[in-house]
């Protein structure tokens, strides 16, 4: 079947549809299917208007006069409104037990419990007006009334009559115009204001087919979203559930939207509908559900999946009213008509249906979500004999009112009943927030080029870091970087070439303690490889460069009888090894006398070394083709005094001299100079 379709029902079980469809259908009486067996009450029955179902009643109106029906079909109260109701818009409870319905363009407020007392039951809310008034919404938790009138705009009111706002589909803000792009001067407002009360948003229809979204506070829009490509007449349904819902009767179509920003989410096809004004319904698993003259309920899942009910014995069937919702927000209640004979033909893009006289009706109770049937009866049953014996026998009754009383009636319902709040609570908690990205293009490409200029802002940090570093170097200005880089690698092969070399003489250093030579060549070595570390931490340093830790220092000292060789260990203790020409005993008494002397030798000895070290100092430390002057620190070496076998120095010990046993103290004073000495004894 064509995705696009339009119906045009000739079919005589709804009485009061449209004059078009009575006269073509004069030659049968409009109610013989409810009423074949009473004949005679047709002259004189009353049309109802569409029902309210509330806590197992039905409110509906009737002339000028407002009825409350029990489930059963007895009125349980009625009251004179003075003004002639309108029959096409249902009334709307209001809370607190109040009703809301619209008689002779005006809007009425009924309070039921003043039937029967001296207050005033009904009383004009709103109006009159000179438009006709289009229809009405009540938002019982913001306590507020929406009433839309023709060409004059939304009317917004508190509950207690204090007017909110006022507004039409044009606005004019910062400059633009929002609404009514196509056309201004024949633009309004079109539709029934519908509540989503979970968003607390308003949603309403104009004449150009553009629907608006709007809060309860003020007529500033949310969004505006143009369906004219689909056509300029559909019907909105709330969700709440974070879904909206526009059903587009002549294209046969259904269309998902996001309450948000509204985006179509998902677009569906059904079956031709049998009026413009056919409206689904949404249970509180989010299932939206409506009836096509093609014989079968449309349901689809929040998602867009589709479950099709319910497969009659004959094609020549139709579902022509809109679905209830029974009191537990979960199943659904249809009716699907059997008709003697039924056509279909479709001329360009539209289908037309026809059909003529209905054989029996069958009323069903399911749940779309699972497609279980509880309960299904066939017209006329039990429960139409019981109705057409009460009260209802003297009114018109067509199918959406006999489905009314069923849905008020509970039959064959398993679930119990809940409240509105109840219902909302499980709706509202399926909506998702869904924040909305600046971001409309390729995630991935996004976060890869935000990758992409991260990396990018590192390296020109990186780079302004080290320009800077070579900014503040006052030797770098006026020279080449190629040459500097190359200086600074040369000068870091040497170093890394000085240190195998010294760590390579230290071990044989430490195995042969009476290589002079050796030890001479270390020490040269340790001092040329400190002037490059500090050429590295200076002049062609990239600013991570640092003075390591002080070199392992060896310092001959040679005074003709006793030599001497001083150097700093890993464990930061100075050890100095002695060699002595004489092999006497260190308990000798001349021996402390022969001490003082080698005491005087070792100080000249310490002079003359330190001396002959800054003589053989490299001739590179001292070059001043860098343009720099060096200052080479030399670590003095005291004189430590020489003991007839070898001694050993550590500093660490020297603040505990007085505890240690067999400890010799001997102070030399030499102009600013104290030395103080431990001497060890050895049998060697």
């Amino acid at each position: 079947m064509p995705t696009q379709s339009l119906l045009i029902l000739l079919l005589i079980v709804r009485s009061a549809s449209s004059a078009t469809q009575a006269t073509q259908f004069q030659n049968y009486p409009s109610n013989s299917l409810l009423f074949s067996a009473q004949e005679p009450l047709r002259k004189t029955a009353w049309k109802l208007s569409k029902p309210l179902i509330r806590d197992g009643r039905i409110y509906t109106c009737s002339g000028r006069n407002f009825y409350a029906f029990e489930s059963n079909g007895s009125i349980a109260w009625t009251m004179n409104l003075n003004y002639i109701c309108n029959h096409d818009i249902a009334p709307v409870h209001g809370g607190s037990r109040k009703i809301y319905l619209v008689a002779e363009n005006r809007v009425l407020k009924i309070n039921p419990l003043n039937i029967g007392t001296s207050n005033t039951a009904a009383e004009v809310f709103f109006g009159p007006e000179p438009g006709e008034i289009i229809g009405i919404s009540v938002s019982t938790l913001s306590s507020s009334i929406f009433i839309n009138v023709k060409n004059r705009g939304l009317f917004a009111y508190r509950l207690q009559g204090q007017m909110l706002w006022s507004g039409g589909p044009l606005l004019y803000q910062s400059g633009y115009r929002q609404g009514c792009r196509k056309n201004i001067t024949d633009c309004y407002f079109s539709s029934i204001p519908v509540i989503d009360l979970c968003e607390a948003s308003l949603y309403i229809s104009n004449t150009e087919g553009e629907l608006y979204a709007m809060p309860f506070q003020s007529p500033h829009f949310k969004w505006i979203q143009d369906f004219s490509s689909f056509d300029k007449i559909f019907v909105v349904t709330p969700g709440n559930n974070g879904h909206l819902y526009v059903t587009v009767p002549i294209r046969a179509t259904i269309l998902a939207l996001d309450v948000f920003t509204g985006t179509v989410l998902w677009q569906r096809s059904i079956g031709p509908l049998s009026t413009t004004d056919v409206a689904p319904v949404i249970d509180s698993n989010g299932w939206i559900s409506i009836g096509s003259l093609d014989g079968f309920l449309y349901s689809f899942s929040p998602t867009g999946t589709l479950k099709k009910f319910r497969k009659a014995a004959v094609l020549d069937s139709v579902v022509q009213v809109s679905p209830l919702l029974d009191c537990s927000g979960y199943a659904v209640y249809i009716s699907q008509t059997e008709m003697e004979g039924k056509i279909s033909h479709t001329i360009g893009e539209y289908t037309y249906v026809s059909a003529m006289k209905p054989r029996k009706v069958v009323f069903t109770m399911l749940v779309p979500s699972t497609g279980f049937i509880y309960w299904s009866e066939s017209y006329p049953g039990e429960f139409w004999s019981s109705l057409s014996k009460s009260d209802l026998q003297h009114f018109v009754v067509d199918e959406s009112i006999l489905l009314a009383f069923i849905t008020a009636s509970k039959i064959g319902n398993p679930f119990p009943c809940r409240s509105t709040r109840q219902k909302l609570t499980s709706s509202c908690s399926q909506a998702m927030v869904k924040h909305v990205s600046i971001y409309t293009g390729n995630e991935k490409a996004i976060l890869l080029f935000l990758l992409f200029e991260t990396v990018i802002l590192i390296v020109l940090a990186a780079l302004v870091r080290f320009c800077c570093i070579f900014w503040r170097k006052k030797k770098l200005q006026g020279q080449h970087l190629g040459k500097f880089l190359e200086k600074r690698h040369s000068l870091r092969l040497q170093k890394k070439a000085f240190d195998k070399t010294i760590m390579d003489l230290q071990q044989k250093a430490s195995a042969e303690a009476g290589a002079s030579e050796v030890l001479e060549k270390l020490s040269d070595l340790v001092r040329e490889r400190e002037g490059i570390e500090r050429k590295l931490s200076t002049t062609y340093s990239l600013g991570r460069d640092r003075t390591g830790s002080h070199s392992n220092s060896l310092l001959p000292l040679h005074d003709g009888k006793t030599k001497s060789f001083s150097f700093r260990g890993t464990q930061e203790e100075s050890v100095t090894i002695f060699h002595t020409l004489s092999d006497t005993s260190s308990g000798d008494s001349s021996s402390e006398n022969k001490a003082d002397q080698n005491l005087h030798e070792d100080k000249e000895s310490a002079v003359k070394a330190k001396a002959k070290a800054k003589a053989k100092a490299p001739i590179e430390l001292r070059s001043s083709s860098d343009g720099e002057n060096y200052e080479e620190a030399h670590p003095g070496s005291p004189s430590e005094s020489a003991s007839s076998s070898k001694g050993f120095v550590n500093p660490s010990f020297m603040k505990h001299e007085s505890d240690v046993p067999g400890e010799v103290k001997e102070t030399v004073e030499d102009g600013s100079r104290s030395i103080r000495k431990r001497t060890l004894s050895s049998s060697n």
